[in-house]
């Protein structure tokens, strides 16, 4: 579910997540690419490696 003021939606919040875990990207570098802060998108990789929703 995506709140009003989100910055990413799912979708996007999964293709970052993948980055990271899958392609190894660095987090630091994801980050910046899509513009969000570097332990939201380490709270996202953990999510996708836990299997929960984005």
């Amino acid at each position: 579910m995506t709140h009003t003021n989100a910055a990413l939606t799912p979708r996007h919040r999964l293709i970052v997540a993948r980055l990271v875990v899958e392609e190894d990207w660095p987090v630091s570098e994801v980050a910046a690419r899509f513009q969000v802060s570097w332990p939201t998108v380490k709270r996202w990789a953990d999510r996708y490696r836990a299997g929960q929703s984005m």
